[in-house]
């Protein structure tokens, strides 16, 4: 838990070390951790916005290409949350009425189940914004039964609206000064920014 922190509020560090120890390898890596992190329920505490903010800034310093981060990123949230509702069409019926399941935080997805009610189909866009609901989101409407096609239309504006945003935010602004001395509060403001919309559906269903 402790070095997730440390990766998460160092991310800038991190990155700057896997840049120059894998090179041109790098776009992959990213590519798996955004993919784990929109496709398996069981992995919502990968970086997401995080990640991208700091990717965006590297690209900026000329350390990665942005064109090559933005089409590989967005590939991979599309291709992760399309893995995730069929994976959610598939097994999640059985899932959901299991009690005992351990790499599935059953909270978690009742959690998204409440949002993806209130929501509709515009929890797969407006999850893509709001860590673990955007990994359990896609799983949710594969349970009920989305129709893929309007899925699909959901999910690929969402995984471009989120990798865009949060890639050329870090590339216009990642750099700033200010930003760039204090990059460490400036992620963690990401995080707790991220986080809110999901904290406040938990308080409203709690008075509820």
């Amino acid at each position: 838990m402790e070095t997730l922190i440390d990766f998460l509020l160092h991310i800038d560090k991190h990155l700057s070390n896997v840049i120059s120890e894998y090179g041109s390898w790098t776009y992959l890596i990213l590519f798996i951790i955004v993919f784990m992190e929109t496709g398996f329920v069981f992995t919502p505490f990968l970086p997401g916005d995080s990640l991208l903010f700091a990717v965006g800034t590297f690209s900026a310093l000329g350390a990665l290409e942005l064109e090559k981060v933005i089409g590989f990123l967005s590939l991979a949230a599309i291709l992760g949350d399309t893995v995730n509702y069929w994976a959610g069409a598939f097994l999640g019926p059985k899932v959901f009425k299991r009690e005992d399941v351990r790499f599935l935080n059953k909270k978690h997805l009742e959690r998204t189940h409440r949002f993806y009610e209130k929501y509709g189909g515009k929890t797969i866009v407006i999850a893509r914004f709001v860590p673990i609901v955007r990994t359990f989101a896609p799983f949710v409407a594969g349970i009920g039964r989305m129709s893929y096609g309007r899925f699909l239309l959901y999910n690929v504006a969402g995984g471009l609206l989120w990798v865009f945003t949060c890639t050329l935010g870090g590339y216009y602004f990642g750099n700033i000064p200010f930003v760039k001395s204090n990059f460490s509060f400036v992620i963690a403001a990401i995080v707790l920014i991220s986080v809110l919309p999901a904290v406040v559906e938990i308080v409203r269903a709690r008075r509820s």
